[in-house]
């Protein structure tokens, strides 16, 4: 019996969510099931001549060319020693504050975030810088290890974001829009935080105990160290801002200007390497998995799933934000059990256009879908930078950082809902730009 367009679509992600349920890598999945759609839609010949041209079309689009100059700048600054200096300038000026030590490694992470672009990479720095000071000054162990797996999730929200990018070229719009709309949501998400920490360590100051005895003389000092990122920050948004460069250009700029700090702090030839390479490794896997899901999304595309799903939301006797807040909690739900980018190419396709059938705005969803996956990346079961953390960390127990984490899982709950409720958190920068 010949199955009808729309019943193989559905019977496709099925199979589909199945397939990254058993544990297949999201790429493979994805190209699986959509050449075997596309095939029984449109036929053998025609069928694999589609599925053959994509990974050549797509690879060649111009907006992509971004995603490996963001990467190799979060490499190259690790070795340029951004990470030290950054958390350093956040002590002395944060420290005194109770939880000083915690709203420093959020602010220091937030600020490494600008040059990283990568929440695991991220996570992980922190694990090794901040986790031992927070500890030889007394904090508590679940605290200072939910504050570094949260912190690294800024990296999704604040430029250079790959999360962002992807999400632009999956739904096609601006990446630079996109950029400048998560900076106001980064700082938002970073003082958030902060405030959550002051709070519990103001109640219970033995979470943790300010430190003090910086005078502002060190204060002033430690600030030069902060200038790269200052510097890649001023780049990156100052040339989609002002439009005098496409974001690859911008990132190009930034990664050369950190490549220069990074020979200045000594780096050597293979240290280079393993940043060259690593940059390699991790782009590959990002275009695999874009490969792999456009395969698919071009076959939901024949199926006609995504418009029928889209005309069932619609119909929907619910207002449009209890439809938002439904679809935010199924993303809440998904992220438990996959990684970001997958849940991304996974969901997007089906149902962003029913959201902007609701009438909201692409780049605001944007940010709120990337603000999910934040959320999603410190969420157990999966919660992967609560496993980098423990295993940069393997004194403290896994049990730990998932305990340390749910005031920061609450905080976000708190900034999703200040989005929902005030867009133009989000949309005033981009509309700037447009204007």
């Amino acid at each position: 019996m010949e199955l009808d367009p729309l019943t193989t679509g559905v019977i496709g992600m099925g199979a589909l969510i199945i397939m990254v349920f058993l544990g297949v890598r999201v790429y493979i999945a994805a190209t699986i099931v959509g050449m075997i759609g596309i095939v029984s839609i449109v036929g053998w010949a025609p069928g694999t001549g589609i599925v053959g041209t994509i990974p050549h079309s797509k690879s060649t689009l111009y907006s992509l060319s971004v995603l490996p100059m963001f990467i190799l700048i979060g490499y190259l600054a690790f070795h340029a020693g951004i990470t030290t200096a950054a958390f350093d300038a956040a002590k002395k000026w944060f420290g005194w504050v109770p939880g000083g030590l915690a709203v420093a490694s959020v602010f220091a992470a937030a600020g490494f975030a600008a040059v990283s672009g990568a929440s695991t990479a991220t996570a992980a720095v922190f694990s090794r810088v901040a986790i031992p000071e927070m500890l030889k000054a007394g904090y508590d162990r679940r605290l200072a290890a939910g504050v570094v797996a949260a912190g690294g999730t800024l990296a999704s929200l604040i430029p250079p974001s790959a999360i962002l990018v992807i999400y632009a070229i999956i739904v096609e719009q601006s990446v630079g829009a996109l950029l400048l709309a998560g900076f106001i949501p980064g700082i938002v998400s970073a003082l958030i935080y902060a405030f959550i920490i002051m709070g519990r360590a103001s109640v219970n100051p033995k979470l943790g105990p300010p430190v003090r005895g910086y005078t502002m003389s060190d204060r002033i000092k430690s600030l030069p160290g902060t200038l790269p990122i200052v510097a890649v920050i001023g780049i990156i948004f100052s040339a989609i801002y002002g439009g005098w460069a496409t974001p690859t250009e911008a990132g190009a700029l930034g990664a050369f200007v950190v490549f220069i700090l990074a020979l200045m702090h000594g780096m050597r030839t293979k240290a280079l390497k393993d940043a060259l390479f690593e940059t390699a490794k991790l782009t590959v896997m990002i275009f695999s998995i874009i490969w792999g899901v456009l395969v698919f999304v071009r076959f939901l595309g024949f199926s006609g799933l995504p418009e029928a799903f889209a005309e069932w939301i619609l119909g929907l006797p619910f207002p449009p934000t209890m439809i938002i807040v439904m679809i935010l909690i199924g993303y809440a739900i998904l992220g438990m059990f996959m990684d970001a980018i997958g849940m991304l190419l996974l969901t997007l396709p089906v149902v962003y256009p029913a959201v902007i059938g609701l009438g909201y705005d692409p780049i605001w969803f944007g940010i709120i879908v990337v603000k999910m996956v934040e959320i999603c990346l410190i969420t157990p079961p999966i919660g992967l930078n609560c496993y980098v953390v423990n295993g940069v960390r393997p004194d403290i127990p896994l049990s730990d950082v998932f305990r340390g984490i749910g005031p920061f899982f609450i905080a976000d709950v708190i900034t999703i809902a200040l989005f929902v409720a005030f867009p133009s958190l989000i949309l005033w920068l981009p509309q700037q730009m447009l204007n």
